[in-house]
């Protein structure tokens, strides 16, 4: 059985830092795209960060270019988010998810994500 499990939120500071981590576990995920999403309240989810776990090739959304660093560690099957200089708009639940890199899209059945881990940035 597939897991992601999502760890490290919490309630910082503004211009505080925070590493959320992500177990991967129940398959390979060497031909899977990770990803990052983010879901505040009354909004939509929407993309973070993502990063292929065989190339570690990266992608950002342009909200978080430059201050959130995605990585992986292939020996502990865990994936990384580390997040500087949050603010306000950074306040959501984060999500780790899993696609296989032959898939485009982040919906439908194949798609796996975490149950999610809460990030409170005070101002």
């Amino acid at each position: 059985q597939v897991q992601l499990v999502e760890s490290g939120g919490g309630l910082v500071q503004a211009g505080d830092s925070l590493r959320l981590s992500c177990v991967a576990s129940g398959r390979t995920f060497s031909n899977y795209v990770m990803g990052w999403f983010r879901q505040a309240p009354g909004k939509e989810r929407e993309f973070v960060a993502t990063i292929n776990w065989n190339t570690g090739s990266t992608f950002y959304a342009d909200s978080v270019k430059g201050r959130f660093t995605i990585s992986r560690d292939n020996a502990k099957n865990t994936v990384y988010l580390q997040m500087n200089s949050l603010n306000a708009e950074d306040t959501a639940v984060y999500y780790c998810a899993a696609r296989p890199v032959y898939i485009s899209t982040w919906r439908g059945d194949e798609i796996y994500w975490g149950q999610g881990t809460q990030v409170t940035v005070s101002s």
